[in-house]
């Protein structure tokens, strides 16, 4: 008898949707181990490996592009312009490819995060299509008007086939999807002892003069590293493989090391607007210090959900990017709600999946 398939899409950009969708694969194989998992993405596998403890098989496919990007806060229209025509000249084609693939690798549940080109595929195949996240491309894109207005209609329309949304936190209101549940916060728990690390790191700084400093797969062009001559008696942390040798940084270069595991260590995250890191953070409750975005429609969305549900400090690229960081002297900012945002949607979402493959 087959085992039991889960073939899951992440989009094309950045680490993030990667995190947050292999989150949810581990949630899967801690609840049933049977389940084969096939990703399909063109994220590196050792950043899905270190979410996912156990087998899989990767699939290098990308089926969007989100935002073309040389760093984390600089977009580039006309690049990201040419590739989703290029992508969209091709749908007929990897539309069938794919669905070819599902059917022979009898696929029993398709989930993605979020590229719009999974549920027509799903649909060719004959099978179910999900999709968790907190936005949708065409969100993105239409604001950028022209042609990309075009273009956000018809990914509206893909998402418009998409049998069953699994709708995160800090979220803009996805109305092309059809069928729409609410769930809580994704993210990776951290799996190392928080002391091993400190150990392992030297990190004997005080938490609150421990900063992690996390700008997803993207990066920055330049971190401004010169400034942390400001503060000799605090430790900072980063997984940016060009940062300099400095006593009061601690650089990390083990692919099985995460953001995640780090922030128990430490009393902010100072970050850019993303989801991934900023609801990591505010399930284990940490501080984040994040910079603004320009041009990017989720920002305003994740910036509002931050104020309202975390500890916070909203920042301009100026203060991050000038010659002091007079910002970590200042006191965080508490949420603006006491409302709490559920914590577990990795584990909602998994179990909503085990349930229907396993009871088929």
């Amino acid at each position: 008898m087959p085992r039991p398939t889960l073939y899951l899409a992440i989009t094309n950009h950045g680490f993030g949707h990667a995190v947050r969708a292999a989150s949810i694969a581990a949630q899967i194989q801690q609840l049933d181990p049977e389940i084969l998992l096939i990703l399909a993405t063109t994220a590196p596998r050792w950043l899905l490996e270190s979410y996912i403890p156990g087998d899989f098989i990767y699939r290098p496919r990308a089926f969007d592009i989100g935002v073309v990007q040389p760093d984390s806060l600089t977009m580039d229209y006309d690049a990201t312009l040419a590739k989703l025509r290029e992508i969209r000249d091709r749908a007929p084609q990897l539309i069938q490819s794919e669905a070819d693939f599902l059917g022979t690798n009898r696929v029993d549940l398709v989930f993605g995060d979020i590229p719009p080109l999974l549920a027509p595929i799903a649909k060719a195949a004959g099978i179910p299509c999900w999709m968790a996240s907190n936005f949708g491309w065409d969100f993105i894109y239409r604001p950028w008007g022209g042609e990309f207005i075009e273009q956000a209609d018809w990914i509206a329309d893909y998402f418009g086939q998409c049998d069953r949304l699994f709708r995160l936190p800090l979220h803009e209101e996805m109305s092309a999807f059809p069928a729409i549940e609410d769930v809580g916060l994704t993210g990776g728990v951290p799996k190392v002892e928080a002391e091993v690390l400190r150990d392992r790191f030297q990190l004997d700084a005080p938490r609150d003069q421990t900063i992690l400093l996390s700008f997803g797969g993207l990066g920055l062009a330049k971190i401004p590293y010169e400034n942390l001559v400001e503060f000799p008696d605090w430790q900072f942390i980063t997984f940016d493989r060009a940062a300099p040798d400095l006593p009061n940084l601690r650089l990390v270069t083990d692919h099985n090391l995460r953001p995640v595991d780090f922030m128990p260590l430490c009393g902010r995250v100072v970050s850019k607007p993303g989801y991934s890191t900023f609801a990591e953070a505010l399930r284990l409750d940490v501080p984040i210090v994040t910079l603004t975005r320009e041009g990017f429609a989720e920002s305003p969305i994740l910036l509002e959900g931050l104020q309202d549900h975390g500890w916070h400090q909203v920042i301009a690229p100026d203060e991050f990017f000038g010659r002091s960081w007079d910002f970590l002297r200042s006191d965080m900012i508490a949420p603006r709600s006491r409302e709490s945002l559920d914590k577990h949607g990795s584990e909602t979402i998994a179990a909503e999946i085990v349930r229907a493959i396993t009871t088929k």
